[in-house]
C-alpha cells in the first residue's frame, strides 16, 4: 500500500483531501504545521485539524516549524517592505515549508508521497493550473524544488471548491467544515499588512510625494503604505487626472507618482529562476501577479537572470514580486522580480 502524508490545516480543503486519499486505499497520516505564533491561531486549528484527522480514521503528527518560518517567510516579508518592493510570502512558504521541511519530515517517516489541499494538477513532472481557475494556486508554487513533483499529490487539482463543500456539508460529521470561512490569502495577516509591518517597524512617518519630474507635490503617510500601481492615500496638489504611485523610495521616505501612462511595462527583468525543464529561450505567457490573466512573452534566460520582454503593455509590475511562466495550462516556472520598465 502507498503512504502518504498530508498537510493539515483544519479546513475543508484538507479535510476533503485527506478523506479522498484514504477512499483510494493510501495509507495516510497527517502533519499540522505550526508556523506563526499568532495568539490562540493554533489553539483552534490544531483542534479542528485533530477533529479532522479522527473523523478520517489516521494519525495526526505535529510539526513545529514557527523558527524556520520566521527565518524563511516572516522576516523577509518584513524586509521587502522596508526595501519599498512587494513580497510574495506564500511562494517562499510553499518552497521551504509546505514543500520543503514537510517533504523532509515526511522522509524520516519513510513515506514516500506529500499531499495538500492546494488546486492545482500535475502529471509528475510538471504543475499544472486547476480545474477551478478561480482558486487556482500554481501561480504560488513557482518556485519549489522541481525535483520533488513525482512525489506530489493534488486531490483537489480537478475539482471545484464548491464541489468540495458540498461534499463535506453531504457527510454527517463534516458539516461544519463545509461552513467555515475562507482563510486569509497571508495566513498570519488577520487585517491589513501594515498592521503586521507596526509591530516591527514604525510605517505611519509622513513623507513626500514627488512628481516625475521630481517636484514635491503633496504628502503621504509614510511609504510602506504603498504599493507599486496604489492610487490612494496620498496627495497631489492641484492634481486633475488620478495619479498612481510608480516609485517607492526607502531611503528618503518619498514616493513618486504620475499617471497611468507612467506605469506601462514592456520589459522585466527577473533573478533567482526556478524551471522545471532545461529551455533557455522561450515564448510563453507570464503572470506578472496572482490575479493577473497573464500576457504573451519572449523570455531569455542568462544564468539565474532572466529577460522577458511582453507582447503587450502591462501596467503596474512591482519588484518584489513573481514573473511565472505558462505554456498553456502547464506551469514551467518562473522568477521574481527584479526590474520593470
Amino acid at each position: 500500500m502507498k503512504r502518504v502524508l498530508i498537510g493539515m490545516s483544519g479546513g475543508v480543503d484538507s479535510t476533503v483531501s485527506a478523506l479522498t486519499l484514504k477512499e483510494q486505499s493510501y495509507e495516510v497520516e497527517g502533519v499540522y504545521m505550526k508556523l506563526h505564533a499568532k495568539p490562540g491561531y493554533h489553539e483552534i486549528h490544531l483542534a479542528r485539524a485533530q477533529r479532522a484527522a479522527d473523523f478520517v480514521g489516521i494519525r495526526l503528527h505535529v510539526l513545529d516549524l514557527q523558527h524556520a518560518f520566521e527565518e524563511k517567510v516572516f522576516l523577509p516579508f518584513i524586509d521587502t517592505y522596508k526595501e519599498g518592493h512587494t513580497p510574495n510570502p506564500c511562494a517562499l512558504c510553499n518552497r521551504n515549508i509546505k514543500f520543503g521541511a514537510m517533504v523532509r519530515f515526511a522522509d524520516t517517516l519513510g513515506i514516500e508521497y506529500v499531499a495538500t489541499g492546494h488546486y492545482i494538477q500535475s502529471d509528475g513532472t510538471y504543475l499544472y493550473q486547476a480545474e477551478d481557475d478561480t482558486k487556482d494556486q500554481s501561480y504560488f508554487l513557482f518556485y519549489i524544488d522541481p525535483k520533488i513533483v513525482p512525489r506530489l499529490i493534488f486531490p483537489l487539482g480537478g475539482r471545484h471548491k464548491s464541489d468540495v463543500k458540498a461534499q463535506a456539508a453531504s457527510i454527517e460529521g463534516l458539516e461544519s467544515f463545509a461552513q467555515q470561512g475562507e482563510s486569509s490569502e497571508i495566513c498570519f495577516v488577520e487585517t491589513t499588512y501594515t498592521d503586521v509591518l507596526k509591530e516591527y517597524t514604525d510605517v505611519d512617518c509622513e513623507g513626500e510625494v514627488l512628481n516625475l519630474e521630481g517636484k514635491v507635490v503633496g504628502t503621504h503617510r509614510g511609504y510602506m503604505h504603498y504599493t507599486i500601481g496604489k492610487r490612494k492615500g496620498f496627495s497631489v496638489h492641484g492634481a486633475h487626472d488620478p495619479h498612481f504611485v510608480v516609485e517607492i523610495r526607502p531611503q528618503t521616505n518619498q514616493i513618486v507618482v504620475g499617471t497611468r501612462e507612467a506605469l506601462e511595462c514592456r520589459r522585466v527583468e527577473i533573478k533567482e529562476i526556478n524551471l522545471f525543464d532545461m529551455r533557455q529561450a522561450f515564448t510563453c505567457k507570464v503572470k506578472l501577479r496572482y490575479r493577473n490573466p497573464g500576457v504573451e512573452a519572449d523570455v531569455r534566460i542568462e544564468g539565474d537572470h532572466g529577460y522577458i520582454e511582453l507582447h503587450e503593455s502591462v501596467f503596474g509590475v512591482a519588484v518584489g514580486q513573481a514573473a511565472v511562466f505558462y505554456e498553456g495550462t502547464k506551469m514551467i516556472g518562473g522568477g521574481w522580480i527584479s526590474a520593470a520598465q
